[in-house]
């Protein structure tokens, strides 16, 4: 059953999976931050405690974050870092996106955002290439949770939405 509709039929009906909004942070092979906006995100297991990113194979550092062991971090985005979102969505130089935010740096390089809500800290354990994606099961070494209230940036219908 070929439907030529099929890719554009999928995209529609997932415009209607709302999503939380997530930031991948890490360091390039040539050890420059790098950090992207991300709405693929979803919990594999507790033991391990893992997680999944999916990431375009058209981002410029995806050989380096589907390469096994290297580290990043998941970054939740609350309402108030939606600019975040956007400055790291892919249409700003890779420097820039870190002009906006509170980020930091872990003692081994890895910027994340400390007022995220959560921050996931993960070494790559597991890649696959799947379609138009890199499936990459990240290895969960340490959380950070916020103290604040949980008001996650949410996506859906192709535009930011508050939770009420």
């Amino acid at each position: 059953m070929n439907n030529p509709q099929l890719p554009h039929l999928m995209k529609s009906g997932m415009r209607r999976l709302a999503s939380g909004v997530c930031v991948l942070s890490t360091r390039t092979e040539d050890d420059e931050p790098f950090a992207m906006t991300v709405s693929s995100v979803t919990s594999v297991s507790d033991n391990p405690a893992s997680l999944l990113v999916c990431i375009n194979k058209q981002v410029s550092q995806q050989e380096h974050l589907s390469a096994l062991g290297n580290t990043f971090a998941i970054n939740i985005l609350s309402q108030a870092q939606q600019d975040v979102s956007n400055r790291c969505a892919g249409r700003h130089d890779e420097k820039d996106r870190f002009t906006v935010g509170q980020w930091a740096y872990t003692e081994s390089g890895i910027p994340y955002l400390e007022d995220a809500l959560a921050v996931f800290f993960c070494r790559v354990d597991l890649a696959s290439v799947y379609g138009t994606h890199h499936i990459v099961v990240g290895l969960i070494h340490d959380v950070k949770v916020g103290d604040g209230a949980v008001d996650p940036l949410v996506y859906v219908d192709g535009r930011y939405a508050q939770l009420t």
